[in-house]
């Protein structure tokens, strides 16, 4: 039985557009995204299959073009139109946050960090630069490493927080495990930052570590 043959009420489109996105399963927003199944398969089927395959949707959206280009009923155009829906999520979430004080809405700045940061398997350092008013001025992913750490250069944060006229900074980093428990490394490096940026009256506001959940320095009493 094909997807047209179903219930008007259990059709993954027709469910959205009554009842909203959010009450839709992982399979059923990927259906809607994949448009048609195989020869046999429906697309809620072949959406299913694939979440089996890659483990889960997070896999899935964080697999390669090659890991995801190999699986049946995939290919180059579905993986380029994925990259741009990412993107524009992801741009629509700097639109919101930048629009005022980065302070002002914690919940959105955790959804944007997440979704610059999380997909990546390995180390990832970024620093938000405010201005005086604590709105944002750019987002920059300053350091790359490995699964498990990332070589963090303070001359380098200054410099560009120097250079971009920023009042104050926030610090991000991934943790590919999903663990977003600060660790020793986590808190020396955000005191030496904070040091070296205090030498040129520039603010360290928050350090957010982003796993399976975002945790703030701040929050923790960190700073």
């Amino acid at each position: 039985m094909t997807i047209s043959q179903w219930p008007k009420d259990e059709r993954p489109r027709e469910k959205l557009l009554k009842k909203g996105a959010e009450v839709l399963s992982d399979a059923e927003l990927l259906a809607i995204f994949l448009r048609t199944g195989c020869k046999g398969v429906t697309a809620v089927d072949l959406a299913r299959q694939l979440l089996n395959n890659f483990g889960g949707l997070k896999p899935l959206l964080q697999a390669s073009q090659t890991a995801f280009c190999q699986h049946k009923g995939l290919g180059d155009a579905k993986y380029a139109q994925l990259q741009a829906i990412l993107e524009m999520a992801k741009r629509h979430l700097f639109e919101q946050v930048s629009r005022g004080d980065a302070l002002c809405s914690p919940d959105e700045t955790r959804q944007y960090l997440t979704a610059q940061l999380g997909n990546y398997p390995h180390e990832v350092f970024a620093c938000l630069f405010l201005d005086n008013r604590n709105r944002i001025i750019s987002f920059d992913k300053m350091f790359h490493g490995t699964i498990d750490g990332a070589s963090v250069y303070p001359r380098e944060v200054v410099s560009l927080a120097l250079k971009k006229n920023a009042a104050a900074v926030i610090f991000a980093h991934n943790h590919p495990s999903g663990v977003a428990e600060p660790s020793q490394a986590d808190e020396q490096i955000t005191k030496r930052l904070k040091e070296a940026l205090s030498l040129v009256d520039i603010r360290v506001l928050d350090h957010f570590v982003v796993g399976d959940e975002v945790v703030s320095f701040a929050e923790r009493g960190l700073l």
